[in-house]
């Protein structure tokens, strides 16, 4: 099925999140007691709340978005290329510049959007923080009521369990078996915040989220059992 798939009509995409306040004691009272109870069994006994803060960019609750990352294949004639994008700025702007991208060319029924544990992260993240901003959600992101079989997004983890529910497999694991160039050359996940909040280095965290965009369209790539993107295919935009 998935080389049924018109490339030109799926939206690629990877977002970078970091916590909403620098630090633990930025929170009002009540956040604080509310992040001590959401992280609890995380947490255990090894840290304290204000210990744990720095992951709080993993929740929609208490972070925020940073940058998105967006990727499209345009064929020309017996060309193919990639186009990359970001949005970044204020997360107010650069979810409204999302959504205004699927509503004008990504909102039909044969569009799909791709992500690696998109399913679990990206596609659920960005909603959350639309309606959190008062963003009204578009189609592609309304999933209310839908049953995680019946959302048609596509997410690059899910297609590799090939049904094996408890799999996980990052995405630089599948990069490294795939034989597809890391996207991880310069930060990780681990170190967005920091680099964010510390370095004030946005320029660093979009090269590291476009990087991964690339890498989950590359992935679908080799599921498809087609050639990867060479380097002069790819087209920042």
């Amino acid at each position: 099925m998935l080389q049924k798939l018109n490339l030109e009509h799926i939206l690629f995409l990877d977002i970078e999140t970091v916590p909403q306040k620098e630090g633990f004691d930025e929170l009002d009272d009540e956040l604080k007691s509310l992040w001590e109870h959401k992280t609890q069994y995380q947490r255990k006994d090894e840290f304290t709340a204000e210990g744990f803060y720095d992951r709080a960019g993993i929740w929609a609750e208490f972070g925020k978005i940073v940058c998105i990352s967006v990727g499209y294949f345009k064929h020309e004639g017996s060309t193919r290329s990639f186009r990359v994008t970001t949005f970044h700025g204020t997360e107010i702007k650069l979810l409204k510049e999302f959504k205004n991208l699927i509503i004008t060319h990504f909102s039909a029924t044969r569009h799909l959007l791709c992500a690696h544990n998109g399913k679990e992260f990206d596609f659920p993240y960005i909603a959350r923080r639309m309606i959190i901003n008062g963003i009204e959600l578009p189609y592609k992101l309304d999933l209310f009521g839908k049953k995680p079989w019946e959302v048609a997004h596509l997410d690059t983890m899910d297609l590799w369990k090939f049904g094996d529910y408890k799999n996980y497999t990052s995405l630089k694991l599948m990069t490294k078996v795939l034989g597809i160039p890391s996207p991880k050359d310069d930060i990780d996940g681990s170190q967005v915040r920091d680099v964010f909040y510390e370095e004030n280095g946005i320029d660093r965290i979009i090269n590291y989220c476009e990087k991964d965009t690339i890498a989950v369209a590359q992935v679908l790539l080799r599921l498809r059992n087609e050639k990867i993107l060479s380097a002069d295919e790819i087209r920042h935009v």
